[in-house]
């Protein structure tokens, strides 16, 4: 195998100052419990039980017990180490929902190396910019999936980047690097990393141009980890459905995978959250819970009707994501039969979980309260001042697990965090007498398209560099389904193009399919504000309007 490049070291993150991390120490927070650490131990408490359920790479279910997801783990990470890839490396991870994700996640953390999550759906501006941003030493990808051939993606990706990772597929690899091949090496020793170390970086749905990396350390995810994995109720009878990307910090955290095998669960991987799949699955693995996005939620109350499958074992179903209309929340119980959890939450941190004891008008019209009673949450107005309780405002919080900063970053830092070390979330919410939160709505310009989030400056970013498009502004649009969709509005010099032509450019630059416009309308110019800048709030106006008409 081919030794890879000695890659460049990690990049200084914020960290947390030293009275914070001294209280959360002390209040039991964070542990010295690492992410190579958590799998061994798993295997030798639970060697026996069943960890993962789902196809592999080539189609075939699988049922893996703790023991084997150990074994795989520690094999692969001994073939990684063979092509260069050791502690500190970034290592990008594009899979779908397979049981490869879960034997190589575990074989990067057991190196001491960082994930790097991608999403399936990301193409070549989004994956291009991982690698070079972080420096990658890998890319780990599936060799196919929903008919997209992700080693075409790979041979842009090491045409293009400077210092390319190598490619290592789950099935076919063609010319790069067969994940099946990492199998038959001698286990690696876990790698030493202390606690308040980086873990791996996560991605930001943020608002700028280019997508902000989210700097985790072991200590403080893990945090989130157990706790959510307690006030959700999970425990070595656990039967969750993971049928949103399992690269999604929700799926994966809340409680998630993670939640789920801290716990001695098991986790059955769906290979798409259809109705059909998922109820199939339901009824066949004894699902107890499952987790989604308002969209997914609705499909499934819709499609209830129409299936004759035996669903009486879900006894939890989460959603999140997105805000969940409180009318169909109403029906998850009657319909589904099972207790509704609503969960708020970002990447960035904070987690706010309905509890499974509330009462039915809580779960139904708020979005949760806190994980951790050191959670701190400001609600302010656009001055940064605080508003009375039940007013709407800014979001504003800094707790145990929640970033003081992204990484490699400092500008954006600068505006993105107040100077006491409080996340600007973005969210506009309000606080209920008891507690709990309420979503409003963003202040960011970011789309929240039924639970993917949209950065508004990236497609205008890519939208501008069409030949005939001199301006564009892209704005959310109500929709009863996904929550949001987007509309571009368009400048352009001459003829225009038809929208599309558009939307075929965007692709073909590489843009993830969800990131493009649903819809595109031409205008002859801009509203702007008093200051000269695009005023966003007019063309959802205007945009409104046609609507209407």
């Amino acid at each position: 195998m081919t030794i890879g490049l000695a890659r460049t070291p990690l990049a200084a993150t914020p960290r947390y100052p030293e009275e914070f991390a001294e209280r959360y120490r002390a209040a039991g927070y964070w542990t010295d419990e690492t992410f190579g650490q958590f799998l061994p131990a798993r295997a030798a408490d639970f060697a026996e039980r069943t960890a993962v359920v789902g196809n592999d790479a080539t189609g075939t279910l699988r049922r893996l017990t703790y023991g084997e997801v150990d074994d795989a783990a520690s094999r692969i990470a001994g073939g990684l180490a063979q092509l260069g890839v050791g502690k500190g490396d970034r290592v990008v991870l594009q899979l779908p929902n397979i049981v490869e994700y879960v034997e190589v996640l575990f074989a990067v953390f057991r190196l001491g190396a960082l994930p790097v999550f991608a999403l399936p759906a990301h193409r070549a501006s989004e994956i291009g910019y991982f690698c070079r941003f972080s420096d990658a030493a890998a890319y780990v990808i599936a060799a196919e999936h929903g008919g997209f051939d992700y080693r075409v993606l790979a041979r842009q990706i090491t045409a293009e980047t400077e210092r390319p990772p190598a490619v290592v597929v789950a099935g076919d690899a063609e010319e790069f690097v067969p994940l099946a091949s990492l199998r038959e090496n001698d286990p690696a020793p876990i790698a030493e990393n202390g606690a308040d170390t980086v873990a791996f970086l996560q991605l930001s749905g943020g608002t700028t141009g280019t997508p902000k990396l989210i700097p985790r350390t072991h200590a403080d995810y893990l945090y989130s980890v157990r706790e959510s994995a307690t006030i959700c109720g999970v425990d070595a009878d656990t039967r969750m459905l993971v049928a949103l990307p399992a690269a999604h910090n929700f799926p994966m955290s809340s409680p998630g995978i993670l939640g789920v095998l801290h716990s001695g669960g098991t986790v059955v991987l769906a290979p798409d959250p259809s109705p059909d799949t998922a109820f199939a699955l339901i009824e066949s693995e004894g699902i107890t819970m499952a987790s989604l996005v308002p969209p997914l939620a609705q499909a499934w109350l819709s499609a209830r009707a129409r299936s004759e499958r035996d669903l009486s074992s879900l006894a939890v179903l989460q959603v999140g994501g997105a805000k969940f209309p409180a009318e169909a929340a109403k029906r998850v119980r009657p319909e589904l039969g099972c207790t509704l959890q609503q969960v708020f939450g970002m990447a960035e941190g904070l987690v706010n979980y309905t509890r499974l004891d509330d009462d039915e008008d809580t779960v139904v019209t708020t979005q949760g309260r806190p994980i951790s009673p050191d959670d701190e949450i400001r609600i302010v107005d656009d001055a940064g001042d605080p508003v009375p309780v039940g007013t709407p405002g800014h979001l504003l919080t800094r707790g145990p697990y929640t970033i003081r900063g992204y990484y490699n970053a400092p500008e954006h830092n600068s505006t993105a965090f107040t100077a006491d070390g409080f996340y600007r979330t973005g969210d506009i919410v309000r606080l209920t007498d008891h507690g709990y939160i309420v979503v409003e709505g963003r202040a960011k310009d970011q789309i929240n398209r039924g639970g993917e989030k949209i950065a508004a400056e990236e497609v205008e970013n890519h939208l501008i560099a069409h030949p005939a498009v001199l301006d564009a502004a892209v704005v959310s649009m109500p929709d009863k389904y996904l929550g949001e969709r987007t509309c571009a509005f368009v400048v352009t010099e001459g003829e225009a193009p038809k929208a599309l032509a558009l939307k075929t450019f965007l692709r073909e630059r590489g843009l993830a399919d969800y990131k493009i416009p649903d819809k595109v309308q031409f205008v002859d110019a801009f509203p702007v504000t008093g200051v000269g800048k695009i005023s966003r709030n007019e063309l959802r106006r205007a945009l409104a309007a046609t609507l209407e008409n």
